[in-house]
């Protein structure tokens, strides 16, 4: 077995993490910033969809419920 001393290279400081997390949180927000403009476009579809959906199904449903009088004159 290899014996392993604490050598000044060996450590991780804070300084260390704190760089590193950065730099994570830099690639994760030019990601955001790339599929923002696609997440409302989306949305904006979605809603648009959802509400043509919710006409066309009230529509068919009041023809169904509707009632029809006929009047003859004798």
């Amino acid at each position: 077995m290899s014996s392993r001393t604490n050598a000044p290279a060996d450590r991780v400081e804070i300084s260390d993490i704190q760089a590193k997390l950065q730099e994570i949180r830099g690639e994760t927000d030019q990601r955001i910033e790339k599929a923002v403009p696609y997440a409302v476009l989306g949305g904006i579809g979605g809603a648009i969809l959802l509400i043509v959906l919710a006409f066309l199904l009230g529509r068919s449903r009041g023809r169904r419920k509707a009632t029809w009088v006929e009047i003859r004159r004798l």
